[in-house]
C-alpha cells in the first residue's frame, strides 16, 4: 500500500498486526517520531552546515531514509533483508531521489565505512547490538530508538539488566527512567571508545524511546561524561526518592521520610540533562505543514523545551492519592510550587506528570498548610 508522509510517497507491505513477522517492517505508529526526526536533522544542520551523510542503519522500508533523502541529505540505507533494500530503492526512484542501498548488516557496514555525519538507529527491539558500531563511526549526531520499553523501564528486570548493564526500576516515573538507563548505556558504551556524548534532544512517546546524540571525540570529553552518572534510591510507599554521582551506591536501609525498609536502587543511570532547550526550539520551527503529526510534535516539543533537569517526575495525581486529598488543577498546583519558592514544570510524559526540586515532605507540608492544595 502507499503511504505518505511529510513531502514524499512511500510503498510499503500491510501489517498484519504488531509484532515482528516477515514482512519488511513497517509501523504507522512511528510517524511522530519520523516527523520530529526530520525537523532534528534540520536543526542539527544549522549547527553544523558542513554535515550531509545521513544513513539509516536498520532500513526496512526506506522512509527515514527516503524522507532525509528528500531534505537535502545524501542518504545510505541498510538491512539485512533483500526484500527491504529492494523496497528502499523502489522508493527513492518512486520519488525521485538519489540514495544509496546495501545488503548488509549494519554493524558490518559501518565498521567498513569512513563514517557519516548522522547514523540513525531504528531497530525492532533493543538498540544496544548496534551501538559500539554506530557511537564510533558517526561523525556527529547519533539518532537511537528503544521500543523495548519493558526492560528499560524495570518491568522486564532481568532482561534490563542482560540488554542495558543496569538496574532498572518500574516505578510511577518508568519512562523516565527508561530514558536515563538508556542514556547510560549509550554513554558508558562510547566512552570505551574515548567519545563522549551530549542529549540534545530526548522524548518518551508511545510504546518507544528516542534520543539524539551529539558527539565528542576526546578522553577528557568521554571522562566528563561518566561523571553524569550515578544512581537512585527510590521508596515504593511515600515516593521519596533521592539521587548521586558516582558509581559508588550508599546503603539506604530506610526511607529518611517515611522509615520504611523497601527502599530500592537503580543504577547506573544518566543523571544529567536529557535535552537541549535551544536545540528543541529549532527542531520545533522546523516542523512543516506537510507533516502529519505537526500540531502533537509542537506541543511534545514546547514540554521537552521547558521541562526540568531533574532526573525523576512526579504524578501529582499518586501524591494527592497517598495524602487522601482530591488534587487540585495542574497549573494552581504548580503555581503554588513557584510561589514557595521552588522550582517546577509539567513534563511531556503524561498529563499529570511534573518536575520540581521540592522533595516529597516538602509538597506534603505545603499541601497540608493551603486550603486550596
Amino acid at each position: 500500500m502507499l503511504v505518505r508522509e511529510g513531502t514524499v510517497e512511500v510503498d510499503v507491505p500491510e501489517q498484519e498486526g504488531p509484532g515482528k513477522s516477515d514482512a519488511v517492517f513497517f509501523n504507522p505508529d512511528m510517524e511522530l517520531n519520523r516527523d520530529i526526526t526530520v525537523a532534528a536533522l534540520d536543526a542539527y544542520r544549522e549547527r553544523r552546515p558542513d554535515a550531509a551523510t545521513y544513513l539509516d542503519a536498520t532500513a526496512a522500508t526506506g522512509i527515514r531514509g527516503v524522507r532525509a533523502a528528500a531534505n537535502g541529505w545524501r542518504a545510505s540505507m541498510a538491512d539485512v533483508d533483500p526484500d527491504a533494500v529492494e523496497r528502499c530503492a523502489a522508493n527513492l526512484e518512486r520519488n525521485g531521489l538519489e540514495g544509496e542501498t546495501h545488503h548488509r548488516d549494519a554493524n558490518a557496514l559501518l565498521y567498513d565505512s569512513t563514517g557519516y555525519d548522522v547514523v540513525d538507529l531504528d531497530p525492532f527491539g533493543t538498540p544496544m547490538p548496534f551501538a559500539e558500531a554506530v557511537l564510533r563511526n558517526s561523525r556527529g549526531l547519533v539518532c537511537v530508538t528503544a521500543t523495548d520499553t519493558a526492560p528499560l523501564c524495570g518491568a522486564h528486570f532481568k532482561s534490563g539488566v542482560r540488554k542495558y548493564d543496569a538496574i532498572p526500576r518500574n516505578t510511577e516515573y518508568h519512562a523516565e527512567m527508561g530514558l536515563r538507563v538508556l542514556l547510560s548505556a549509550l554513554a558508558r558504551v562510547a566512552a570505551r571508545h574515548d567519545i563522549g556524548v551530549t542529549p540534545v534532544l530526548s522524548h518518551v512517546s508511545d510504546h518507544y524511546v528516542r534520543t539524539y546524540l551529539t558527539l565528542s571525540n576526546s578522553a577528557t570529553a568521554a571522562n566528563n561524561c561518566l561523571e553524569s552518572l550515578g544512581y537512585l534510591h527510590h521508596c515504593p510507599e511515600c515516593l521519596w526518592r533521592e539521587h548521586g554521582y558516582g558509581r559508588t551506591v550508599p546503603d539506604c536501609d530506610a526511607c529518611p521520610n517515611c522509615g520504611s525498609d523497601q527502599v530500592l536502587e537503580a543504577g547506573p543511570l544518566w543523571l544529567d540533562a536529557t535535552h537541549d532547550g535551544e536545540f528543541a526550539q529549532s527542531t520545533r520551527e522546523h516542523l512543516t505543514e506537510e507533516m502529519g503529526t505537526a500540531d502533537r510534535a509542537e506541543r511534545l516539543l514546547d514540554r521537552v523545551g521547558a521541562e526540568l533537569d531533574t532526573p525523576t517526575h512526579y504524578d501529582q495525581h499518586r501524591l494527592y492519592g497517598r495524602w487522601g486529598e482530591p488534587a487540585v488543577g495542574m497549573d494552581e498546583y504548580l503555581g503554588a510550587l513557584r510561589e514557595a519558592g521552588f522550582s517546577a514544570s509539567r513534563t511531556h510524559y503524561g498529563g499529570t506528570t511534573f518536575k520540581t526540586d521540592a522533595t516529597v515532605s516538602e509538597m506534603a507540608a505545603l499541601a497540608a498548610s493551603s486550603a486550596t492544595l
